[in-house]
């Protein structure tokens, strides 16, 4: 199934580096970003992402600024309205997620509880 909205978005910086992460890597065409949650953390859930080239059963597909994403169905109710961002420099974390969803993060912002 495709869905052509944004119900994940992609910031400018997050689409720069993943198209060169893409690239680096060597990843095959028709590659990627696969997120999704799960139980850990200091808040309760955990964010996770990586590079991915399979759609599975009961994958929610969505697509900003060229950047293709995926969410597995059980995480796509915890992501509805998140933003994929990235943050460089010399005190850049790398990738975050910005979740409207979430009521309390941890520190690190690498989870959540809702």
């Amino acid at each position: 199934m495709w869905y052509f909205c944004t119900m994940i978005k992609v910031s400018d910086s997050a689409k720069q580096h993943v198209i060169k992460l893409l690239s680096e890597e060597g990843r095959p065409k028709g590659s990627f970003v696969r997120v999704g949650v799960k139980g850990g953390g200091c808040s309760g859930l955990m964010y996770e992402m990586d590079f991915d080239h399979e759609v599975k059963d009961g994958d929610q597909e969505f697509e900003d600024k060229g950047v293709k994403i995926v969410v597995d169905k059980k995480s796509f109710l915890y992501l509805v309205g998140t933003e994929l961002r990235y943050s460089g420099g010399l005190n850049g974390k790398g990738f975050e997620f910005y979740n409207p969803n979430a009521n309390r993060t941890c520190g690190c912002g690498e989870s959540f509880s809702l």
